[in-house]
């Protein structure tokens, strides 16, 4: 009981001193423009980590736009593409296909997904009050890489978004994403 007490809040620690020096990153969207995603003093900011090349992120396309649109006014949405393979153009047209309205950030250094600790598409994290509060999985509907369930039966990133917007504590800050790996980050 206190090993899995003292990994939670090591676990905890780490999110939010990984995050805590990117304040001022900025990165271009597909149409050149600067984002920072990670300002302290914006709204609360939701980061999807996705690939066109993953064919998982593709079964989570319908609900990323579904959550984008279901709390639009309330926090700041942004796609991010940190494979450096990924160009503007294709991400635009994976944004197209899926009918995507938020900001299509590029992270190609992969400076974003290095500070929130992002290795998997695809993945969310929820930035607010200057640390991440919730960083993994969208719901359950992929139990293992190949072991996709017929519907999901979690609302893991809903759940956590709507405690950060209610101004609560969120109960569950990690859930391992099951996707594909972000291509060029180094194991951890």
């Amino acid at each position: 009981m206190v090993s899995a007490m003292m990994a939670k809040i090591l676990s905890l620690l780490l999110l939010v001193a990984g995050c805590a020096i990117a304040a001022d990153l900025q990165l271009p969207d597909t149409d050149s423009r600067l984002h920072a995603p990670l300002a302290a003093n914006a709204q609360p900011a939701v980061l999807f980590f996705v690939s066109p090349f993953c064919p998982t992120v593709r079964s989570f396309m319908p609900e990323i736009v579904r959550i984008a649109a279901d709390h639009a006014g309330s926090a700041r949405f942004y796609l991010v593409h940190a494979d450096p393979a990924v160009t503007p153009e294709v991400a635009l047209q994976h944004a197209d296909l899926f009918q995507v309205t938020m900001p299509v950030l590029l992270d190609h250094g992969q400076k974003l997904a290095a500070e929130t600790g992002a290795r998997t598409t695809p993945e969310a994290v929820v930035f607010a009050r200057g640390v991440i509060q919730y960083r993994g999985r969208i719901n359950d509907l992929y139990l293992g890489p190949t072991k996709r369930q017929r519907t999901a039966t979690t609302r893991d990133l809903r759940d956590a978004l709507e405690a950060v917007l209610a101004g609560r504590a969120v109960a569950e800050t990690q859930h391992r994403a099951e996707g594909c790996k972000i291509s060029g980050l180094p194991t951890p």
